[in-house]
């Protein structure tokens, strides 16, 4: 009777965790959580985190500076590929994201953090390794911003905040 109970618990048990597993990992093939919007960390179980100075994703544009109401062209590149991604363009002068992203690849969708289409995130687990977006500023001035894009190569194995060169608004005294 008590190796019966024992085995019984054990079954139960091993149910419970796989279908724990089963959904976080559904939930987070299809996009990053809304816990992630302030510090951009995946919400994964036992997740790692590497150096954002040792890895291997560029984000950048090919503008130096921008004026309110600007498309700003945003590329990510990357020499391995990845699973999954969250990006977000943010004031240098208190790290608030701003502005809305207008074009995305396929693979990727909008996120409301704090307003309409600020954040882009993952749409499916499909491979990914060079994406194109267009950033749209917003029509009253914000000051100099920076892109940042966090990547999820695997479940376990992720880099956060990886950020661009500073994009100054221009027209500023």
């Amino acid at each position: 009777m008590e190796d019966g109970g024992r085995a019984h618990t054990a079954i139960v048990g091993w149910a419970c965790m796989t279908l724990c597993l089963v959904s976080c990992a559904a939930a987070f093939s299809q996009g990053a959580s809304l816990s992630a919007c302030t510090d951009m960390m995946p919400r994964h179980l036992r997740v790692q985190l590497h150096s954002s100075n040792n890895n291997y994703v560029t984000v950048r544009t090919n503008m130096s500076f921008y004026f309110p109401g600007d498309k700003v062209p945003v590329t990510v590149r990357s020499t391995r590929d990845y699973m999954g991604f969250m990006l977000q363009a943010r004031k240098v002068s208190n790290n608030e994201i701003a502005g809305t992203f207008i074009f995305l690849p396929p693979g990727s969708k909008l996120l409301t953090c704090f307003e309409d289409g600020d954040t882009v995130t993952h749409s499916d687990k499909s491979l990914k390794r060079n994406l194109s977006f267009v950033w749209k500023a917003p029509d009253q001035p914000i000051g100099d911003i920076k892109f940042f894009i966090s990547i999820v190569q695997s479940y376990f194995v992720y880099w956060a905040k990886i950020e661009s060169a500073v994009v100054a608004q221009g027209g500023q005294n």
